[in-house]
Order: C-alpha cells, then sequence, then structure tokens
C-alpha cells in the first residue's frame, strides 16, 4: 500500500515495516523491485524508528545505497551494512580565484591536470608520501592530529578554516578499542593517507553557475558565476577497508550464535549496547576521523599542483567538508538516536543546532556529485527536511552494475557525452577512455531528475550547479 503526502513524498506499506521514498514520479516509476526487498530484509531489524529512500537509491551489498534508517540509542541497533563499506565516503569542496575563462584552454586544463597528478596518488599501486603524518594522531585526532604545515590556512589555529569549514574535523571514541587494529592494517593505513582510491572517486575542476534565487547565500559563501572550484569524492580507504570486511564477519558470527536470521546473509546487525555494537562504533569513528583527514590532504595534493601551474600565491580555501557514510549519534524528537546514512548527505537548514559555526545563519553547503561528464550541485538544507532527518541525497546514483555498463555503453558514446574533441572538452587523466567506462555517465540516473525529486520535496534547495571541464580518476 503506498500512502501519497505530495511533494516527491510517498510512504510504502511493507511486511515488516514503513518506508518513505522521496523521489518525482520519473524516478519512483524506475525503482526495481529488488529495492523494496532490501528495504524490507532491513525493516525486520528489531524496533526500527524510521527508514527511507532518496532519489538516488539503487541496490547495495546488504542495503540499499540511498537509504537513512534510525534507531534509538537506548534499545537500538547498528548495522554495517547500513554505514557502507567505504566508511567515511564524502565529499569536500574547494574555492578558487579563478574563472571559466582562466582555464578555458584545453592544454593549459592538461597541464593541471598532469601537475595534480604529481601530488595525489590516483592508481592503487602508489603509497602516500607523507612520512611524517602518525596515523595513530589521524585517527584519534582527525585534522587535528595533523601536522601544522598541512593546515595551508594563515594563522593555524582553533579558528583555523581547516577546522571550522567541515561537518566534523574530531570525532571522539573510546581509544582502548584501537588495539583490535592489527599491524598489518596500521601499515596499510599509512601507505594510503591522502590517495585518491578507485571507483567513483574523483577529482573534478569546475565552474559555477549560482541559482539567481540564493545568490545571497552564494555571495556570503564566497561563490560568484564562473568561479572555478574543485570538488573532491574520496573516503576512509585502508582503515574503513579493513573494518568493512573484519566487522561484518564479528557480526554474522555473533547473529549465528543469537539465533537470528535474516533472508539476506549480507545484512548484519547486532544491538548497539552489545559488545560488537561498542566495538564496531566507536572503530567506525576512528574510519571517520581517517576519512576527513584522507581528503583533506587529497585536497592538500591539489593544492600543491596548481600552485605550480598559477603561482604560490594561489589561495584555495576549503568551502566544506562532509560525509555520506557513516551512523552517527543525533538528537531528534528530544532522543538520542543512531542516525546510518548510507548513500544519504546531511543537509542542516538555517538556524539548526547542528550546523558548523560559520554556516549558522545560513545552513552548510550540502555536496552532491553527478556523473562524470554531467553537472554537480552544491545545496543547502530546509526545514522541511526535519521529516527526512535532513537527509537528502548524495549523488545521481547507479542505474546499470559496473559490467553491465561494459556491456551496454560504447567507447564512442562516452566519448560524445565528455565532448571529446569539442572546445568544451571534459579533460580525463586516464590515456584511455576504456579504462574508465564503469563510471561513465550512462551508468548512473539523470542527476537532474534526482535533484528535482530533492527540491520538489522540500528537503533542500539548489545554491550553485557545478559544470565539469577536467576530471581525475583513480584505478
Amino acid at each position: 500500500m503506498i500512502k501519497h503526502h505530495g511533494n516527491n513524498h510517498r510512504e510504502l506499506s511493507l511486511a515488516h515495516g514503513t518506508l518513505h521514498v522521496f523521489a518525482n514520479d520519473e524516478v519512483f516509476a524506475s525503482l526495481e523491485q529488488r529495492v523494496y526487498d532490501m528495504a524490507d530484509n532491513n525493516l525486520r531489524i528489531p524496533r526500527n524508528v524510521y527508514m527511507s529512500y532518496t532519489p538516488d537509491a539503487h541496490v547495495g551489498v546488504g542495503t540499499c545505497i540511498g537509504t537513512t534508517a534510525v534507531w534509538n540509542m537506548k534499545d537500538g541497533f547498528v548495522s554495517p551494512s547500513i554505514v557502507g563499506s567505504d566508511i567515511g565516503c564524502g565529499m569536500r569542496v574547494h574555492l578558487t580565484p579563478l574563472t571559466k575563462a582562466d582555464i578555458q584552454s584545453k592544454s593549459l586544463r592538461r597541464e593541471m591536470i598532469e601537475s595534480i597528478e604529481k601530488y595525489v596518488p590516483v592508481n592503487e599501486r602508489q603509497s602516500s608520501s607523507y612520512s611524517d603524518i602518525e596515523v595513530e594522531k589521524v585517527v584519534t585526532e582527525g585534522i587535528e592530529g595533523l601536522p601544522v604545515s598541512y593546515i595551508p590556512d594563515e594563522k593555524p589555529s582553533k579558528k583555523s578554516r581547516s577546522l571550522t569549514h567541515v561537518e566534523h574535523a574530531k570525532f571522539k571514541f573510546d581509544k582502548d578499542y584501537l588495539s583490535d587494529v592489527s599491524d598489518k592494517v596500521w601499515a596499510r593505513a599509512w601507505q594510503t593517507i591522502g590517495t585518491l582510491g578507485g571507483g567513483n572517486h574523483f577529482v573534478e575542476i569546475q565552474t559555477l553557475e549560482i541559482n539567481e534565487a540564493k545568490r545571497d547565500i552564494a555571495a556570503k559563501w564566497g561563490m560568484f558565476d564562473g568561479q572555478v572550484v574543485v570538488m573532491i569524492h574520496s573516503g576512509s580507504r585502508a582503515w574503513g577497508g579493513m573494518m568493512g570486511k573484519q566487522y561484518t564477519r564479528d557480526f554474522r558470527n555473533a547473529m549465528d550464535l543469537w539465533g537470528i536470521e535474516n533472508p539476506d546473509p549480507t545484512l548484519v546487525y547486532a544491538p548497539i549496547q552489545s559488545a560488537e555494537g561498542q566495538r564496531y562504533i566507536n572503530l567506525m569513528y576512528s574510519a571517520l576521523n581517517y576519512a576527513v583527514v584522507n581528503r583533506h590532504m587529497i585536497a592538500f595534493g591539489v593544492r600543491q599542483g596548481l600552485k605550480d601551474v598559477f603561482g604560490s600565491a594561489l589561495e584555495m580555501p576549503v568551502l566544506y567538508d562532509l560525509m555520506h557514510n557513516y551512523a552517527l549519534q543525533e538528537f531528534h524528537r528530544n532522543r538520542a538516536m543512531l542516525v546510518h546514512r548510507k548513500g544519504t548527505t546531511r543537509a542542516l537548514p538555517a538556524g539548526h543546532f547542528l550546523n558548523a559555526k560559520p554556516y549558522k545563519e545560513t545552513g552548510h553547503p550540502a555536496l552532491i556529485p553527478g556523473s562524470m561528464g554531467t553537472a554537480s550541485y552544491i545545496m543547502v538544507g530546509e526545514k522541511a527536511g526535519e521529516k527526512n532527518f535532513y537527509s537528502i541525497c548524495h549523488g545521481a546514483g547507479r542505474v546499470r552494475s559496473r559490467k553491465a555498463t561494459k556491456q551496454v555503453v560504447t567507447i564512442d558514446q562516452f566519448a560524445q557525452s565528455m565532448r571529446v574533441g569539442t572546445e568544451e572538452e571534459i579533460m580525463v587523466n586516464q590515456r584511455t577512455l576504456r579504462d574508465i567506462l564503469d563510471e561513465c555517465p550512462q551508468a548512473y540516473k539523470d542527476v537532474d531528475q534526482i535533484i528535482d525529486s530533492v527540491v520538489g520535496a522540500g528537503l533542500a534547495s539548489v545554491v550553485a550547479k557545478c559544470h565539469p571541464m577536467a576530471v581525475i580518476k583513480g584505478i
């Protein structure tokens, strides 16, 4: 049974609970039955408070990407499957003083790409070059654990923009749980700080098109029409990867001992207050620290590369950094709740107490990537987002698997979507499009329809549309 609330909001009664779906008619009609089967499996987890899909929802492991799921801290559950394997994966945007006209030359954009690649490892076989960064300080202190030399603000301090213009610069947790981490993981984690990673991770050079209705907010954020910005998408790399595998096994073993069954063997969960739940939550927070530092250090490398091209005076202040794969304790309805967001982005409105201090007045930037070759968006949350625990989409969302994409999309189609051979070509770092075919725009939903769904639901508004000019992908 479907209950229509209007404004792209539907409430579906499934066998084991209620699922809210935020999507316009076109996107809703495209959702396959399997996403509802996965939702029903998730709703078998006891005492669920709320569960929803954003319009970019698509099948994942155990849980769909695009899921928000909430339990009370007092008697609820935590699920690594509803966090995702890349814990802390998220977005970061930096502003520059450059304009589109400054980088219109294709040869200059190629130079920018090559210069950035000198500082940002994009191949899985490459390791980090930051030998003076201590992993233990990174996972316990977040950005605050970095040497001062990597905080590029004029006066590194507690008021540094690098520490204030982020969703969280540091997550606190019980450090005793770090004793469970193997020496192998510690060593590998050191090698991946400041590295991009493969899959859908990227560094993208974009230009802004400001939404006239939000021009005042854009100005307060330091944004203007035609401005060049840098968008970064990456996560917790080796540190989070370790947890995804290890603790899925631990949870599955515990569920077997407790006699808990679910039709989906890849969906694991445990009570928040259990030993397994507490171990996972605490180490998950360590991975969130690693993830925000990793994006910070990728941005540091991008800055160095662009300084080599445009001169040492170039400034590249961070606009915002946020996550879209995590479970976070938040206060809603006067209660402490654990809000899982797997491929969903928190978008707080103006005045909300959880906003980072610089964004209390306006609400913070919500960073929504498109797909290579299409626009991305910078949004701001609206008060009506409260109905969805202030969650919006995290991107376009895949419409077909990597394998299926390679089977149905041709190189010529990919090249056409990237406008190869024209003056408006979107430059890429990979020497052949075949290497990144599974990440082509045709692999994803129409991002404009996704944004239309979110705006129509009243969850958030567009502040700026970001047009790609150069893309750096990892392999």
